[in-house]
């Protein structure tokens, strides 16, 4: 069975010894965590369109026009007040930013959307809507939705991520440490207004989807002390690692210490004048069945979060796969 040590973890990031095991079991956890693992992002945007005069006593948008006493308009839809002069009583505001709609709906399904496994699912596999066709689906189980209405001034203002507010539990709006991603800018007269939908997804379908990034596996190194007289060529460099870091047995099994050995070995490694002297004085070498796994988030999920139901879709396919064998065998 295969053994699990943490070594070290983020809010973000999280890097695990696994023990008796293999490549490919590692390999496999490392594409099921980028293409199974469960994850809402942004699927559809609709954005408000058009025109509009923002009365200045009661900040109330109204249709272009509709409310102007030039045109015939009874006032302010909200207050009444007639709207006569612009800049005084009006101010005129168009969706028309500097970049398209269909760029600011990419920035936002990029955006990390907070993933409670627990409280939604799949729209295929929705208790109240798997069994409806596809364009009727959607329902506070399925889909998350976020709005957000902003302002340009003189200066230019950055609309964010921190814009924008979700309809419901305020523990899932954006994360405080993304809020600062810019979606658009916008100057004086230019408004965005927009309701976005999220939904949950895999990697597998599009990598908005996949919560993880910088996956990798490397085998596990452990330190060799070969010849003590010729590795104080090292220890008179004056670095980080010195002999007293390795054991009664001449190994250095601490997994960050070796980190820093191979990296400071390339100043008496190739293409140095004492590679031939040093003569591999100090060597590091492979455990059989043991990798150092790591991989970061996108800030949707923890890391323990992505692990676990990585490992989920991952037992779930072989499951699938042994059943399948099984019938054709």
């Amino acid at each position: 069975m295969v053994k699990m040590e943490i070594i070290e973890e983020s809010a973000e990031k999280i890097k695990i010894l696994f023990k008796e095991t293999d490549r490919a079991f590692a390999n496999a956890l490392r594409r099921s965590l980028m293409s199974n693992t469960p994850k809402m992002a942004i699927e559809t945007v609709r954005f408000q369109m058009g025109s509009f005069d923002l009365c200045l006593s009661c900040s109330h948008l109204n249709p272009a026009a509709v409310a102007r006493d030039s045109s015939g308009g009874s006032g302010c839809d909200n207050c009444g007040k007639k709207l006569e002069k612009e800049g005084v009583d009006y101010n005129v505001w168009e969706t028309n930013g500097a970049l398209p709609d269909e760029m600011i709906a990419q920035r936002l399904a990029m955006v990390p959307i907070p993933t409670n496994h627990e409280q939604f699912h799949y729209e295929e596999t929705c208790p109240n809507c798997k069994d409806l066709v596809h364009e009727d689906r959607g329902c506070p189980a399925c889909n998350m939705i976020y709005t957000c209405k902003a302002f340009g001034s003189e200066e230019g203002t950055t609309v964010t991520a921190g814009d924008m507010i979700y309809l419901g539990d305020q523990s899932l709006e954006i994360p405080e440490h993304y809020r600062a991603i810019p979606i658009t800018k916008l100057y004086k007269g230019q408004m965005l207004e927009f309701y976005a939908t999220a939904v949950m997804g895999r990697g597998s379908q599009h990598a908005k989807w996949s919560p993880v990034c910088g996956v990798t596996f490397v085998p596990r190194q452990v330190g060799i002390l070969n010849v003590k007289t010729r590795a104080k060529m090292l220890w008179d460099l004056n670095l980080e690692i010195t002999a007293k870091d390795f054991d009664k047995d001449g190994r250095l099994e601490d997994i960050a210490k070796v980190e820093t050995l191979v990296r400071e070995l390339h100043h008496v490694g190739d293409g140095t004048e004492v590679k031939v002297d040093f003569n591999d004085a100090i060597t590091v070498e492979e455990v059989p069945g043991e990798f150092i796994f790591s991989f970061e988030t996108d800030g949707s999920m923890a890391p323990q979060t992505a692990l676990k139901m990585a490992s989920a879709a991952l037992s779930t396919s072989f499951g699938s796969l042994e059943e399948d064998l099984v019938a054709a065998l």
